[in-house]
C-alpha cells in the first residue's frame, strides 16, 4: 500500500467522523502542503486552493461540505482505474 493510498484512506475515515460533528470541525491539513501535478488539489489534504483559502473563515456547515468533497475525492482516487479494452 502506498503512502498516497494510506493518506486517502485516512482522509476518508476522518471525513466520515466529521459528518457527525456539530462544532469544532478539525482542519483536514496534515502538513503535507504540496499541490498535485495539475494544481487542482493539495496532495496532503485533497483541498483546492479556494477551499484552503476560505477554511479559517468558514462556518461549521461549510467546513462539513469541504470535508464531504474531500471524502468524494479520496474515494475517487482510491477506485481502481478502468481498463480500456
Amino acid at each position: 500500500m502506498t503512502v498516497a493510498t494510506d493518506t486517502q484512506q485516512s482522509l476518508a475515515a476522518r471525513a466520515a467522523a466529521v459528518a457527525d460533528m456539530t462544532d469544532d470541525i478539525p482542519s483536514p491539513c496534515i502538513s503535507v502542503c504540496r499541490m498535485d501535478a495539475l494544481r487542482q488539489y493539495c496532495e496532503g489534504c485533497l483541498r483546492s486552493i479556494d477551499e484552503i483559502r476560505v477554511w479559517s473563515s468558514s462556518d461549521t456547515e461549510q467546513k462539513k461540505v469541504i470535508w464531504a468533497q474531500i471524502a468524494q475525492r479520496a474515494q475517487a482516487l482510491a477506485a481502481p482505474a478502468a481498463i480500456a479494452p
